[in-house]
């Protein structure tokens, strides 16, 4: 039974009290008879005048911050977010207290429901503060705001609505790799001269200055930029060349045993292109679907912007194997490029993908998923591909990606 339907029976229900009240009033006198009128006239008025007590007309603003290091409307994947919300209820009649029900819509899923209350304060204001649980990549939205009060009695309900549009973005989970070594040798592969010199040298010319990473020397230390912002600033340098990597996300539905396989697909893909990016490398993605998306290798910051964003919204909306997936996307392909497959097909599927990677002059590797947390698949097939000259890897967690590509393990 809807609110709306119990609202209109307690009025009815009130109404049957009152008019038997009167009836006893009119017929049996005396006081007890109109004592009892008077009360019930009194609570029937403050009853009343709760329609007018002002939440009709509540306004409030929202304020966000992120616990996983929010930046301009932007966290990492599994971030949790903290809201406040300041209101103002106008008016004069006492208000014993307030539910506040906030509704966060992330796209292309269901919304979620917070509750907080607050007893507002001589002034009718007051302030409410909750935590989001660990919110998962895509966009989010914040709703229509509602707010209820009831009388002292628990009997009458009476709401108002405000807006205060607040939107972000939860960019995909990733991780640090401090160095990958097959990614240098990679680049040595068929049609290098095609390409430019794969050697990605830094060169004695200061090209900026750049965010300070763990384990930098103390000689890149940029003295000045630290000293005038605060934080450590490391010296940028010009490199020699800027080699060309492309990461292939596979995007067929079928392939994924559960949803947290491609959340880690899509995991190991963005912390392969910000690797790469931190490090100056000219990064690509290609990523085929529903529809084929590309982004040819660019090693700049507009780069890693585009390739996230596509990040956010992509999808396990492809119905083409890894196979046929990259046959259409061949035009995105270049010779000389070192292409990195992030995928959970198995066995003639990687195969064939791989060779054809080859007789287009690309240095194909792999990077597999397998369907369980670090389980290991039958190896039969990996030891074909590593005796071809393919270097394969496979990621159970998000977490273990660093150790295997730092440690060659496979």
């Amino acid at each position: 039974m809807n609110t709306a339907r119990v609202m209109q029976l307690r009025w009815r229900l009130t109404g049957f009290v009152y008019i038997s009240c009167s009836l006893f009033l009119l017929f049996q006198g005396g006081k007890t008879s109109f004592m009892l009128f008077v009360i019930l006239n009194v609570l029937i008025v403050y009853l009343v005048m709760g329609k007018w007590s002002g939440i009709g007309f509540v306004k409030g603003t929202r304020q966000l911050s992120g616990t996983g290091g929010a930046n301009d409307g932007v966290l990492a994947a599994g971030s949790r977010l903290d809201v406040k919300i300041d209101l103002k209820i106008p008016g004069f009649w006492p208000l014993p207290y307030v539910l506040v029900h906030d509704r966060l819509e992330r796209r292309g899923a269901q919304s979620m429901q917070f509750e907080v209350s607050f007893i507002p304060d001589i002034r009718r204001q007051g302030r409410v503060e909750y935590s989001t649980p660990p919110l998962q990549r895509g966009r989010y939205t914040y709703l229509e705001t509602e707010c209820v009060t009831r009388d002292i009695f628990g009997l009458f309900e009476h709401t108002g609505r405000f807006d205060s549009p607040s939107s972000f973005t939860v960019l995909p989970q990733t991780v640090p790799i401090r160095t990958w070594s097959e990614l240098q040798r990679g680049l040595k592969g068929p049609y290098s001269h095609a390409a430019s010199a794969r050697a990605a040298k830094e060169t004695t010319q200061i090209n900026g200055v750049r965010e300070y990473l763990y384990g930098d020397r103390l000689s890149r230390v940029h003295w000045n930029a630290t000293a005038k912002t605060g934080e450590w600033k490391s010296k940028e340098f010009e490199r020699e060349s800027v080699p060309r990597t492309v990461v292939v996300l596979d995007r067929c539905g079928s392939a994924y045993a559960k949803p947290d396989q491609f959340e880690l697909a899509v995991s190991v893909t963005a912390s392969l292109l910000e690797h790469g990016l931190r490090r100056e490398t000219a990064m690509g993605l290609v990523s085929v679907g529903a529809t084929a998306d590309g982004f040819q290798p660019r090693a700049t910051a507009e780069q890693r912007k585009l390739v996230l964003n596509h990040l956010v919204d992509v999808a396990a909306d492809g119905s083409a194997g890894l196979y046929r997936s990259l046959r259409q996307a061949s035009v995105l392909l270049a010779p000389g490029s070192f292409v990195v497959l992030v995928t959970p097909h198995v066995g003639e599927e990687v195969a064939s993908a791989m060779q054809w990677l080859e007789r287009k002059g690309m240095t194909p590797s792999l990077i597999h998923l397998p369907a369980g947390d670090g389980a290991v698949p039958d190896g039969g097939w990996h030891k074909q591909l590593r005796a071809r000259g393919w270097q394969t890897y496979n990621v159970g967690r998000l977490q273990d990606l660093p150790g295997v590509l730092e440690g060659g393990a496979s």
